[in-house]
């Protein structure tokens, strides 16, 4: 008889208590449980052996010995910042580990407090009084807010702006969640790096229920007009969406001075490395909208003790009791990343996220400026100033540039038939020295 007849702790069922669940149900196979497109069903055999722990081992080490070593001045959203080795040793305890959702507040508390901690933070760097704990990134964000402002807002329009600029994965995910509702998605123009205000007055109308900006850009540029288009995006009435991050926030402009009715964003440049994927999206918004917020909240109560107790509230929110009426169908909220953010975010202290973020400031502009001297290389793009990252021009086209410069080692992106994008934070900075000189070798 094999394992899987026999059930195992991952396939805990056998054949023939399969075969009575299926009976039951009416189906004759598990496949049948499932409408999988013919042209994305794979009906083949993966042809992988079976092997031991020793053997696998080996194998994955000799695949991964096979990727380019490569120093990344990679950024465009995913940004890499040291997580000190505290922010492991405390997420890694069990307690937090096991503690998959914090419906049991009686045996939750630590982390529900965690939680509330990380939720304070983000109300400091926002200026705004509620935040969520938390979104999966900074794109279900950007949906979520779309959705709230069709519900709270009182205007006629269904149009959500955003920049023409917007990645397009991020794009996709805003696509993809309104396309259940009668909101429409388009785009305003981007003028150096920044907001083109009056192109974007002249597309904010009686016909706009949200409009989404980005602090920094995704050029890394500093948006300058914060205040004029929070101001314009009022007079018709529209929601003003403002996408940051929790360390750019620590340093710019308080998105609750310029008039911002909801912010999203990353939350991941604390607490995780660089994951190409993985995000951690923050979410604060007015008190006026409290009901209408995604996702969960950790409230402060007391027990029957009077002793301060952490819960999540205002649960009717969410889709397990709420069913089709709920406002939001987030099913996690990235607890335990939330959870590494406020780690890490603690160990900075203010002082030191502050610290961090001038250092995003003044390492981009270093960089900027000694690659502007490199022969066939203008850097920046944009007369902005830049937080992380920043626009290059290459007389080369970028493409080739880029392949040289990853031949020597390094990564960077190419966002343009002559355009590069540069990123800089403390995990890299000590390998300009060696960029700049591959750059004056390949350009």
């Amino acid at each position: 008889m094999t394992r899987h007849e026999q059930g195992s702790p991952y396939a805990p069922h056998t054949s023939d208590e399969t075969a009575a669940m299926l009976d039951v149900v009416g189906v004759d196979s598990e496949e049948a449980l499932f409408d999988i497109p013919d042209d994305v069903a794979f009906t083949g055999e993966f042809g992988i052996d079976s092997r031991g722990e020793r053997e696998l081992r080996g194998e994955l080490s000799r695949l991964f010995a096979k990727n380019d070593d490569l120093t990344e001045f990679l950024g465009r959203g995913h940004y890499d910042h040291y997580v000190p080795s505290l922010v492991d040793n405390l997420s890694l305890r069990s307690e937090f580990l096991t503690s998959y959702t914090q419906y049991q507040p009686e045996i939750t508390q630590g982390f529900l407090q965690v939680l509330f901690e990380y939720q304070s933070m983000l109300v400091e760097l926002t200026g705004l009084p509620i935040a969520n704990c938390s979104m999966y990134d900074a794109a279900t964000g950007i949906a979520e807010a779309a959705r709230l402002a069709n519900r709270v807002r009182q205007a006629s329009g269904t149009t959500v702006l955003v920049p023409e600029t917007l990645r397009a994965g991020k794009y996709g995910v805003v696509e993809n969640y309104v396309g259940g509702t009668d909101l429409t998605l388009d785009s305003y123009p981007m003028d150096d790096g920044n907001v083109d205000v009056d192109a974007l007055a002249d597309a904010v109308g009686d016909d706009t229920v949200m409009v989404y900006v980005e602090n920094p850009t995704v050029r890394g540029a500093i948006e300058e007009n914060l205040a004029d288009i929070g101001e314009l995006v009022h007079d018709e009435d529209a929601l003003f969406c403002l996408g940051s991050d929790v360390v750019a926030l620590s340093l710019l402009q308080e998105p609750a001075s310029v008039g911002a009715d909801v912010v999203v964003g990353e939350a991941e440049v604390l607490g995780l490395p660089t994951s190409f994927g993985m995000g951690l999206g923050i979410f604060a918004t007015r008190e006026d909208y409290l009901r209408q917020v995604p996702g969960r909240l950790v409230g402060i109560s007391e027990d029957a003790s009077d002793r301060r107790a952490y819960t999540l509230t205002l649960q009717t929110r969410e889709q397990h009791i709420r069913k089709e009426r709920a406002t939001s169908n987030i099913c996690t909220n990235q607890a335990w990343v939330a959870l590494r953010a406020a780690i890490h975010a603690a160990s900075l202290g203010p002082s030191g996220l502050v610290d961090l973020a001038e250092d995003c400031v003044r390492d981009a502009a270093e960089l900027a400026a000694r690659l502007d001297d490199v022969s066939g290389i203008q850097a920046p793009v944009h007369d902005r100033h830049h937080f992380r990252e920043f626009v290059a021009h290459t007389d080369q086209p970028a493409a080739a540039v880029v392949e040289d410069l990853e031949a020597e080692g390094f990564a960077v992106h190419v966002v343009g038939e002559h355009e590069i994008q540069v990123c800089v934070t403390e995990t890299n900075a000590d390998h300009v020295d060696a960029l700049v000189a591959a750059f004056e070798e390949v350009a």
